[in-house]
């Protein structure tokens, strides 16, 4: 068992999305060890049990709800609804899936779109929905969306095709942008942004990317544990901890 669990996040509460595996479990693992009580939210419970146990075996407290994001009734019953989870004082927003490969724009069907937007888009709202009205209550949070460069409406996100994926993390984005807006852009103590991990070794990434989900995950933690100050920087999109355009 690892004994040097720091204090930097002690008595916080981070609820993560996608939380049992790739980036999003690396994000867990390394809040974890920062102190904070770690909430994954995954829709396979075998998966749930492994990744609960591997951070448990690390010293961190864990905890775990099985719901499908893309479903705001579950989102709110199972993770709203929970006593742990409705307090968070971290959001992050890591489920998601990919589109097919030859689903261009004109070759896309009805349901792949669906697909894709009901897990991307709309799960990072339901997860918004259930976890960000206490966060502005407390006037206290920090919501982390992941998103994609391929989201872009500049460099890699300019090359088309996988048009349900690209334009759904485009709408996350815009989302992120709208949300901080909304909250003051910081000046009522939430801070909401969105990061692109880049090309990482996950399920959707594949065995040969370039990035460890471990360094893809290290801005999400940058951004969940900024302390806040007056003029900080919040909705934007983020890479390697630098802003980056649109």
């Amino acid at each position: 068992m690892i004994n040097s669990i720091s204090e930097v996040l002690a008595d916080q509460v981070a609820v993560i999305s996608g939380g049992t595996r790739g980036i999003g479990f690396a994000a867990a693992r390394q809040l974890g060890q920062l102190g904070a009580t770690v909430v994954l939210v995954g829709q396979n419970p075998i998966t749930m049990e492994a990744a609960i146990n591997q951070l448990l075996g690390e010293g961190i407290d864990v905890t775990g709800i099985c719901a499908d994001v893309a479903q705001s009734n579950e989102v709110q019953a199972f993770v709203g609804g929970n006593s742990i989870a409705a307090q968070a004082d971290i959001l992050i927003n890591s489920a998601g899936v990919m589109s097919e490969k030859m689903s261009k724009t004109l070759r896309t069907t009805a349901e792949e779109w669906q697909r894709v937007m009901s897990v991307n888009l709309d799960g990072t709202f339901n997860m918004i929905s259930a976890i960000g009205p206490n966060m502005a209550i407390r006037r206290s949070g920090r919501i982390i969306n992941v998103s994609a460069c391929l989201g872009r409406f500049s460099g890699p996100g300019l090359s088309g095709g996988l048009a349900p994926y690209r334009v759904s993390k485009a709408a996350v984005n815009a989302l992120t942008r709208n949300l901080a807006a909304e909250l003051g852009n910081g000046t009522r103590g939430i801070l909401v942004d969105a990061m692109c991990p880049n090309h990482t070794r996950t399920d959707m990434g594949g065995p040969d990317a370039p990035r460890s989900p471990e360094e893809a995950a290290d801005t999400i933690t940058w951004l969940a544990t900024r302390e806040y100050e007056t003029g900080i920087e919040t909705g934007f999109l983020w890479e390697d901890r630098n802003i980056i355009p649109w």
